[in-house]
């Protein structure tokens, strides 16, 4: 479990993106994909029952591992906006796996994903 923690310290959202057409064919009848962010090479997407995360790995990116976090396994979250001189917003996550540190980039609205979160977690 602590393993994803340590992975997700490293996410670090870059901008808002289209699904992935591989990931909509995860999604089970009734699932409706939100939102999705974009990293390098990965993608993180909020439906309104989870969030999957596609993580490309490898020099090629085919090999490629999916998580899944069903919402009712965050307990809570934490959103602090950018500052003068540290550009990202950080979102943070308690889980019942551990926390997961997210990292907005610039040009990512904090308030729009706290407003996702409350949106899909309340």
């Amino acid at each position: 479990m602590s393993e994803i923690s340590t992975l997700a310290t490293g996410w670090t959202f870059t901008s808002e993106s289209p699904v992935p057409e591989d990931v909509r064919s995860m999604l089970i009848v009734g699932e409706e994909a939100v939102a999705a962010y974009k990293t390098i090479r990965d993608f993180a997407i909020f439906t309104n029952k989870r969030l999957i995360v596609r993580d490309a790995q490898g020099l090629t990116g085919k090999k490629v591992e999916v998580y899944s976090l069903p919402y009712k396994s965050i307990d809570m979250w934490s959103t602090e906006n950018a500052g003068t001189f540290d550009l990202n917003s950080e979102v943070q996550l308690w889980t019942r796996a551990g926390q997961i540190k997210i990292n907005l980039k610039k040009g990512i609205d904090i308030r729009k994903f706290d407003n996702l979160l409350s949106e899909i977690l309340l």
